[in-house]
């Protein structure tokens, strides 16, 4: 993938400069900051796109739409300097057939904990550029790397020591040393043949969903490498996904198994997404995923060319995966334009599942699910460019986890869907407003989930850490949400912008975050961060949890 993005940039450095049309195709990494700015667009029920497959192909109306928030309020003067800062990007080429821009990439922040006992000093010193293509309204490309050091609040470090991974983005080369060090990128090559049908070669993320969270497949984890196809046909659009990804959690190691590491364990996946917009106010679709390692008991396996089939429903969940080598998922997603500017969303996760203990609700360990139900508005009270979500969460216990952690639903040491893995509920609440060039934002979240539990004869596995193995499950019957050791986590963030750039989100912010775990017969973690920095992107990272 390194070779892709170097090779990419070096073909369009070499393109000529400057003249005047506008793009009609674009990529651009999904973030949920930045497609809440879309929703006037995207969730009006006189449209009828296709809003939970994501990152979306920017195009048409959409594209227009994208267009006009990064051209409002410009800086008017004939100043290249000033042009640069604050109306364009840092390299633009705009030909007949072909368009292509690049831009510097800073993220310096600075912080100070205030609550935490040891009051350190929180830190972000990042390095980025991005570079984004199209030809001839067909081909775009999209690409950015990142180099970066930093130091973060106690309960990322906690995080990062376990995982081995900054939250969502790449391996620390020291993970268990409050500075960390990693780098990070991203590269994207859509090829739109028709309105009809879109190939994507990748190193970037997916999200299926119309919410802050997706209990199917998010964007929380690390990039991974992967081939998309999107299919529309009227109103039914079809995204299937097939994933290269990584396993720090079972490292590859020599034949003679005498202790020799070569990288991270490597495991497939494979996605199909169907949905149909029933009218312009009603979605519903449907989802299956399945996850395989590159190498298990059985020895080498590879790519399975049997999960190529676009067929959604490869076989019946039921009964289906106490033994496979294959962890697989069916799911469902809806939303409902319950008025002009608001819309209902949730979905269903099925995993392993036997219907005469469902129905039974006696707490049986193979009844795997996860649910989402929430509500976002847009324009709320008559308030131009105020958003709202709240959205409820909750996942069972032993949901994500397999027999073996290699094939589990997981990316290089992180869940593929929810933050927290499972065992948990969670309430959340967001609120975003634009004015100008000020961008505005306040989440609240309460969570109430359970943790394994130590004792003298080692870990109880009581279904939270999707790394474990189901088949340490303690017990059969009379599992419940929150079992274990009980935490209830309470986490507010606050953040107040100004975007000096909104072609490349350049911003002076100011932010405050305050988070409380009160962990059972423990004492609570309590933290307190204030901080500020110059920053940039469009990158989605996620600190609540």
């Amino acid at each position: 993938m390194k070779h892709i993005i170097n090779g990419a940039l070096a073909t369009v450095l070499l393109i000529g400069t400057a003249d005047s049309l506008q793009a009609q195709i674009r990529n651009q990494p999904f973030s949920h900051q930045q497609y809440q700015k879309l929703n006037e667009e995207l969730y009006s029920p006189y449209t009828r796109y296709h809003t939970s497959s994501k990152p979306v192909l920017f195009k048409g109306a959409l594209l227009d739409k994208l267009d006009s928030i990064e051209t409002a309020n410009q800086t008017m003067s004939d100043n290249w300097f000033m042009r640069k800062i604050f109306n364009e990007h840092l390299i633009e080429v705009e030909k007949e057939d072909h368009t292509f821009y690049l831009d510097v990439l800073p993220d310096f922040q600075i912080g100070s904990e205030l609550i935490a006992a040891d009051k350190r000093t929180t830190w972000l010193n990042t390095r980025g550029i991005q570079a984004g293509l199209t030809i001839k309204d067909k081909f775009t490309f999209y690409g950015n790397f990142f180099e970066n050091q930093g130091v973060f609040p106690e309960h990322i470090d906690d995080y990062v020591a376990r995982s081995m991974v900054v939250p969502g983005q790449a391996a620390s080369k020291r993970h268990t040393e409050q500075k960390k060090d990693w780098m990070y990128a991203t590269a994207n090559l859509t090829y739109d043949f028709s309105d009809y049908f879109q190939a994507t070669l990748a190193y970037d993320k997916n999200f299926i969903g119309d919410g802050y969270r997706s209990v199917l497949l998010s964007d929380f984890s690390s990039n991974y490498a992967h081939l998309k196809f999107k299919g529309k046909i009227g109103n039914v659009q079809y995204t299937s996904i097939w994933a290269y990804m990584l396993d720090p959690t079972n490292p590859r190691v020599d034949s003679l198994d005498s202790g020799g590491r070569y990288g991270d364990g490597i495991k497939w996946g494979a996605f199909q997404y169907l949905d149909y917009n029933v009218t312009n106010r009603l979605s519903v679709g449907f989802f299956q995923s399945v996850i395989w390692a590159n190498r298990n008991e059985a020895g080498h396996r590879g790519f399975d060319f049997n999960y190529v089939s676009p067929v959604i429903f490869l076989r019946p969940v039921e009964n289906s995966n106490r033994s496979s080598p294959d962890k697989m998922f069916l799911g469902l997603n809806a939303k409902y334009k319950v008025l002009d500017n608001a819309t209902v969303y949730g979905q269903f996760l099925l995993g392993e599942f036997t219907a005469k203990e469902f129905f039974a609700n006696n707490g049986y360990v193979h009844n795997k699910w996860g649910a989402q139900l929430g509500a976002k508005a847009f324009n709320i009270f008559g308030v131009k460019n105020l958003n709202i979500l709240g959205e409820y969460n909750m996942v069972r216990p032993y949901t994500y986890q397999h027999y073996v952690s290699i094939s589990n639903y997981s990316n290089r040491g992180e869940p593929l869907a929810h933050p927290r893995g499972a065992n948990f509920r969670e309430l959340l609440g967001i609120a975003n407003y634009s004015w100008n060039r000020f961008d505005f934002s306040v989440q609240g979240l309460y969570s109430r989930y359970g943790t394994d539990e130590a004792t003298p004869s080692g870990i109880i596995n009581w279904g939270g850490d999707i790394f474990q193995s189901y088949r340490s499950a303690p017990n059969t019957y009379g599992n419940k949400i929150g079992q274990g050791v009980q935490n209830d986590l309470y986490y507010a963030d606050f953040k107040a912008a100004y975007v000096l750039n909104p072609k490349y989100n350049l911003r002076l912010e100011l932010g405050y975050t305050q988070r409380y775990n009160k962990i059972e017969n423990q004492p609570t973690q309590k933290s307190g961060v204030i901080n500020v920095g110059l920053r940039s992107s469009f990158r989605n990272f996620y600190g609540d949890m």
